[in-house]
């Protein structure tokens, strides 16, 4: 056995001159059963002349046989875990001699994986503020305004009015016309010109506005554009918030009382911040774990990881709308770019599985049932359908192993050492 780079391995192997020869005559009296030779039956041409017409395939037949069952005899002898389809190389064969070959293929490297527990992070638990409460409600209370019309008077600042705008020029024919519009005087998306022309207008009034699009604005037919509008003023609205008690919080859901809600909204913005500041604090752990070990990473499984990220982009496209068949993509400019990162989320990976193996960490019943309930609610389907549906795509292996994934990164975070951030240790120096 030979290392060559990395994890690449070559094995010279020898199929005994007996056992291919046995072989070819399997493979002969398998063609002559079905081969049609003039002048015979089939199945009753001489072997002599089967060898002689189909010695090219013969040979290849025997060949892709055999040659697999001692590659695989030969790693296993040696103690090799494949991890690659082996590429057989230099392979000499002559009739009624051993065959030789060679066969290079990836092997999965032994890491050595050193003490996880103890490893030091930037981690503090969130702070969750009454201004943060109060400014999460309000998003709420903005969710559920109203509009509610007022009585025929001039229009001015924070009124809603409700137009119909008639483009007179600078607009395609089809876009001429746009009914019910709602626009803010003043608003911050409204655009300047149309606040100062709607300014102390009254319900019945026409006004002309005229707007200079910029080059980047999200409608492409106006982008860059200059139209001037007839503006017609048709009611003028109010949007009114629901008054902040105990019967709004009623509204939203089960809550007895205003601060039942406000205690709600104030776990919810906890839990927000307590996963997005774990799941920063478990991929930093999972960079230095990764920096604590040096070994080769296989070519193979990184290949794997940049297709993987360019068939999930792809797909993530298509549900976008875009025809990915018009795509091209140029294969060896996206691995050089995607290579790096596979490396190392394969690297990351490895990692974490050796951890999992070591520390026993794998998924329960209870959990793999957890999740296709939850799935199943997300669907809205029952769970059994669910289960079947999963189960048919082969997702069901994935899925157990993003739960192990999950479980060993809390593995990592619940046995590191929290060290306040930068930021933190400064602002408390600071007092």
């Amino acid at each position: 056995m030979a290392l060559i780079e990395g994890c690449k391995h070559s094995l010279d192997i020898q199929i005994p001159a007996d056992a291919m020869a046995a072989e070819v005559d399997k493979v002969v009296e398998k063609v002559r059963a079905k081969a049609h030779i003039q002048g015979f039956r089939p199945g009753k041409a001489p072997a002599s002349i089967i060898r002689t017409r189909f010695q090219g395939d013969i040979r290849q037949e025997a060949l892709e046989n055999l040659v697999p069952k001692y590659i695989d005899a030969a790693c296993e002898k040696e103690g090799l875990r494949v991890i690659s389809r082996p590429e057989v190389k230099d392979l000499h064969f002559h009739e009624g001699e051993a065959v030789h070959f060679k066969a290079e293929f990836e092997v999965a490297p032994e890491i050595e994986l050193k003490e996880p527990r103890g490893l030091k992070v930037a981690y503090a638990e969130p702070v969750v503020t009454d201004a943060d409460v109060d400014a999460r409600i309000n998003d709420v209370r903005e969710a559920r305004a109203e509009f509610v019309n007022v009585d025929p008077r001039p229009a001015q600042d924070g009124d809603h009015c409700l137009v119909d705008l008639t483009a007179v020029e600078g607009a395609n024919a089809d876009d001429a016309r746009q009914q019910d519009i709602n626009i803010e005087i003043g608003g911050k998306e409204t655009f300047q010109q149309f606040s100062d022309a709607l300014r102390g207008a009254v319900p019945g009034d026409t006004v002309e506005a005229e707007i200079t699009y910029p080059e980047d604005y999200a409608a492409e037919k106006l982008a860059g554009k200059t139209v001037r509008f007839k503006v017609a003023l048709k009611q003028i609205r109010l949007r009114e918030l629901p008054e902040l008690n105990d019967d709004f919080a009623k509204d939203l859901g089960d809550f007895q009382s205003l601060e039942e809600l406000r205690a709600e909204v104030r776990k919810s913005i906890f839990n927000e911040r307590e996963y997005l500041a774990q799941t920063e604090a478990k991929n930093a752990l999972v960079d230095t774990l990764a920096e604590m070990h040096e070994f080769p990473v296989p070519e193979t499984y990184i290949e794997n990881q940049i297709e993987t990220t360019v068939d999930n982009q792809l797909r993530q496209w298509q549900s976008q709308g875009v025809d990915i068949s018009k795509i091209k993509l140029d294969w060896n400019k996206l691995r050089e770019s995607q290579y790096e990162k596979a490396k190392r989320d394969v690297k990351a990976s490895m990692l974490l599985g050796k951890l999992a193996t070591t520390e026993n960490i794998h998924v329960t019943e209870e959990e793999m049932d957890a999740e296709v309930q939850r799935i199943a609610k997300q669907r809205r389907e029952p769970v059994a359908a669910t289960r079947m549906k999963l189960e048919k795509d082969g997702a069901l292996p994935r899925i157990a192993n993003r739960i192990i994934t999950d479980k060993t990164l809390s593995f990592l975070f619940e046995h590191a050492v929290k060290e306040a951030p930068v930021e933190a240790a400064a602002t408390a120096q600071g007092e």
